[in-house]
């Protein structure tokens, strides 16, 4: 499945500022950022239902926000980009 991820996270106290680090390095390990805090990920069901339990158990429900959007099976037809390529062929092959 292909998920777009989106947060935003309260950075006002140095707890808030944690807890945008820790999203942030959650959905590095799932995805790729295509800005500031903006993730698309390409997972298997049962992987999204775990970086979706970590995620809330970082953030703060009352003063946080993070937004799940699956674009389904015909994502690459939904996708439009004007500007600055960013974003890495998440289908392709990544060598670390």
């Amino acid at each position: 499945m292909f998920v777009l991820i989106t947060y935003d996270v309260e950075t006002q106290t140095k707890e808030g500022r944690r807890r945008l680090r820790l999203v942030a390095k959650e959905c590095e390990n799932y995805g790729h950022r295509v800005q500031n805090s903006v993730f698309e990920c390409v997972l298997p069901e049962a992987t999204f239902v775990v970086l979706r339990a970590r995620i809330k158990d970082i953030i703060d429900v009352e003063s946080d926000n993070v937004r799940f959007y699956f674009l389904g099976r015909s994502w690459p037809k939904r996708i439009e980009h004007i500007g600055r390529e960013t974003a890495l062929d998440v289908t392709g092959v990544l060598m670390v």
